[in-house]
This record gives C-alpha cells, structure tokens and sequence, in this order.
C-alpha cells in the first residue's frame, strides 16, 4: 500500500471516510466492501493518518466524528447526502433508498445526527478499530 504522506486519495475516486471504531459506522464500511462489486468506493477510517488529513483539510475536527463523509475530488458530502450517495451508486437494490431524497435535507440530516450523537450507546464502540479482511485491504487508505 502506498504511504500516506504520498497518497493524493482525492484523485482516484470517492473516498468514504468513517469511524472506525463505531460498531455501525465499520459494519456499513463491511457492507459497502461486499456490495459494491465495481469497486468506486475506497474507505478511510477518521483514526488513520489520511482520514485525519481529509476531515481537517475540509475544516473537520477528526477528533470529533458527528458524520460520516464522502470525499470525491473537491466535493464533500456530509449526513444524509453522505449515506445516500452511497447506496445510490452501489447498485440494485440499494440505489432504491435515493428516493429517501425526497424527504427534505433538514429531516433528513435531523434523523441521522439523533442516530450519530447516539451511535455509541445504541450499537457499541469496538475497543480497536475495525480491519478489513485481506481481499479489501487495497480499498482501505
């Protein structure tokens, strides 16, 4: 795997960026893994060395993980718009849950900060960050 002082992950495709030590947040990274079969995604946790450089060059505390985020070029998507994008772009059936953009963003975004401000207590945190097996370990920056 190449180091992180010089990777310049913003180039090569959207990057999920997410808490590695929430139970939910490394089960949806797994899931993300295992259904997109195209391999668009690649995933950075906020406790690794380039997740921590993307929250803070988007003027994000990585210290501070309130959202999951998806990094693609200059463009970041936070929440909602975050999760969405996700499961748009990783096939049928999961693109189905784009129609949840018909519900405006302020719900939206109101519904997955409750779940995130509370993700610890409702799903667990793991004692060490989540790893990937073997086979993803190219995807994983």
């Amino acid at each position: 795997m190449r180091e992180a002082a010089q990777l310049r992950p913003e180039t090569d495709g959207p990057i999920i960026l997410f808490d590695a030590e929430c139970v939910l947040c490394s089960a949806n990274a797994q899931f993300v893994l295992d259904h997109d079969k195209a391999g668009r995604f690649r995933l950075a946790s906020m406790q690794g060395d380039v997740g921590q450089a993307l929250y803070r060059r988007h003027g994000m505390d990585p210290n501070d993980p309130s959202t999951m985020i998806v990094v693609e070029g200059d463009r970041l998507r936070r929440d909602s718009d975050a999760v969405l994008s996700i499961y748009e772009r990783i096939g049928f059936p999961w693109k189905l849950m784009g129609v949840f953009r018909l519900v405006p963003r302020p719900i939206r975004d109101a519904v997955y900060r409750l779940v995130a401000r509370n993700r610890y207590r409702l799903f667990g945190k793991r004692e060490t960050c989540w790893v990937p097996a073997p086979e993803y370990r190219g995807r994983i920056l």
